[in-house]
């Protein structure tokens, strides 16, 4: 009784109670896979016939070494699992495939046997022709297509993120760049009676919205490179309390001001790497500078040249201290003999320096120019005070010396400009 429930090929004669394939156009022929694949023909049976596939489920397609012995059953629900809920949903590929296959054994044997597999070396080709590749800047710079990755939110306190309006969950501000770029797709919807025109318009929109977006991560990125954030709440100072570095002259901050439109071409690190070796050049410019010196007063050995700075050293605190005592010598003779001729006069030691200058110039004794001084003084307090004056100068005093006198006692804030 069972020989009779098995099955046999009409060509071969070999059992195929597992797998077979019956021609749906001619009454009981059923083939085995090798027949039906090598296309034989009997009786009323062609080749191009249409044909049924009577499996019952129990062969595996990967043969009896495969992992896990996957039937064909179950591989054609995975492909239909993969087809229905997309790669990477193996909780419902594998509720689909049937309550004996777990999510990582579905997994497991997708990536095994269809991507890394002989069937996906066949299908999947090592390199994809016409591939667009990025050539305007390594990964991570500030050009590369990574600008959208994500980066760990700010350090910074409750009270400052509320300062910011900063939400550090979705590294985000209330007020972002471009705060209204979500409008170009906010109203946009799929229909499908959309004709070509209607979706290249969409997808406009979508590629403006796209580039906002990452404008808007680029801008992040700068802020956050250069510490722009901890600038502004103040907290950069500390860090450069902590960490010494090289005094920065004046001349290189204002070339750092100048610069600063580059920040947004340039990482940090170039930025300062930049202005590090321009340091570096400066040194080596000056130190060049030096040993040419050595070589043009014969010095041609690093040993030799102590002794040639000290010698200098001293040559020019001699030539300094020297000139100091001249200068003050010179002052002092100056002073003697620039008021030698007003020096013994009477009233020579109630003067003001300004005031010996100005009789030393003017020939003019101290007594007389005390006399000049109290009379126009007085003239001046009068007429202020409205009483009516008649100024009787000494007849000594003509207009040149009187003009003199007067422009004199108005720049030192004696008389006022009106009454001179």
């Amino acid at each position: 009784m069972a020989e009779l429930g098995k099955k046999y090929c009409v060509y071969c004669l070999a059992e195929v109670s597992s797998l077979r394939f019956r021609c749906t156009e001619c009454a009981d022929i059923e083939l085995c896979p090798d027949c039906f694949s090598a296309g034989a023909e009997i009786g009323p049976h062609r080749r191009w016939h249409g044909y049924q596939l009577v499996d019952g489920g129990r062969f595996t397609l990967w043969g009896a070494e495969a992992e896990g012995g996957w039937s064909s059953r179950e591989e054609q629900l995975l492909l239909d699992a993969i087809e229905q809920f997309g790669f990477g949903n193996w909780e419902d590929m594998a509720a689909h495939v049937g309550a004996s296959r777990t999510p990582q054994e579905v997994m497991e044997h997708y990536v095994s046997m269809y991507i890394h597999g002989n069937l996906g070396k066949a299908c999947i080709p090592d390199s994809i022709p016409n591939r667009v590749t990025d050539h305007t800047c390594p990964s991570g710079g500030p050009l590369s297509p990574s600008l959208t990755t994500p980066l760990p939110p700010l350090d910074i306190s409750v009270a400052e993120q509320q300062q910011l309006g900063y939400m550090p969950l979705r590294d985000d501000y209330e007020i972002e760049y471009d705060q209204d770029a979500e409008t170009l797709i906010s109203g946009l919807s799929v229909n499908y009676d959309d004709d070509d025109v209607e979706i290249e318009l969409k997808r406009a929109h979508v590629d403006m919205y796209v580039r906002k977006l990452k404008e808007r991560q680029r801008r992040k990125n700068i802020a956050r490179d250069y510490n722009l954030v901890p600038a502004f709440l103040g907290k950069d100072k500390k860090d450069k309390e902590k960490a010494p570095k090289r005094k920065i002259t004046k001349e290189e901050k204002e070339l750092r001001l100048k610069l600063r439109p580059l920040y947004q071409f340039m990482s940090c690190k170039e930025f300062e790497d930049f202005f590090e070796n321009m340091h570096k050049e400066r040194v080596l410019r000056a130190k060049i500078r030096e040993l040419q010196r050595y070589r043009r007063n014969g010095i041609t050995k690093m040993e030799e040249s102590a002794e040639y700075e000290a010698a200098r050293h001293k040559r020019e605190k001699r030539k300094e201290n020297k000139n100091i005592a001249n200068s003050k010598r010179g002052k002092e003779d100056g002073k003697d003999g620039e008021f030698a001729a007003i020096e013994n006069l009477p009233g020579f030691e109630l003067l003001s320096d300004r005031e010996k200058v100005l009789c030393s110039s003017l020939n003019l004794s101290p007594a007389r120019y005390v006399t000049v001084k109290t009379i126009i003084i007085k003239d001046h307090l009068q007429k202020r005070q409205g009483i009516p004056s008649k100024s009787r100068l000494p007849s000594y005093l003509d207009k040149v010396l009187k003009k003199r006198i007067l422009n004199f006692l108005t720049e030192s804030g004696w008389i006022s400009r009106d009454a001179s």
